[in-house]
């Protein structure tokens, strides 16, 4: 049986609702889809808060290079966005799988940068440890437990 470490999250969602309740650490939360979707709209999606850990890995990882660097970067703006779109050059999009997930990711570099800085800084951003996990090989490994008898633990 694998241990989970201190930066385990636990999602607890009960025999209803959607509202999922997380504990990451110290910090709670609720992750919820929109009420369309058949939730309660209480927190943001899970697909949302994929997009908010690219997000806020990128802008970190750049203001950690720029401060780095003593570039006159002032403040950052990732805005992200999630699709499926077909492969491209596909001879067979009309079957399933064929469909690829893509993220748009827009960044706003706020100061009086040269544009080989900027540049620079673009390149950093598809560096940040997050999107790496994203493109890598990515292997999630569940493992069945057994139930217990009080669901809240």
């Amino acid at each position: 049986m694998t241990e989970f470490n201190d930066k385990a999250v636990l999602v607890k969602v009960g025999p209803e609702a959607l509202l999922a309740d997380v504990q990451a650490g110290r910090h709670t939360y609720f992750v919820d889809e929109p009420v369309a979707s058949g939730g309660q709209d209480r927190g943001p999606t899970p697909y949302d808060l994929l997009l908010s850990a690219l997000g806020a890995c990128t802008a970190i990882t750049l203001r950690l290079y720029a401060t780095q660097k003593k570039w006159p970067l002032h403040g950052i703006e990732v805005r992200l966005s999630h699709q499926r779109v077909h492969e491209q050059d596909c001879q067979q999009c009309e079957q399933p799988g064929q469909m690829l997930e893509e993220v748009q990711k827009e960044l706003r570099l706020i100061g009086p940068l040269t544009e080989e800085q900027r540049q620079r800084l673009e390149a950093i951003s598809q560096k940040c440890p997050v999107q790496k996990t994203l493109l890598s090989s990515l292997r999630i490994v569940t493992q069945l437990l057994p139930e217990t008898e009080n669901p809240s633990s």
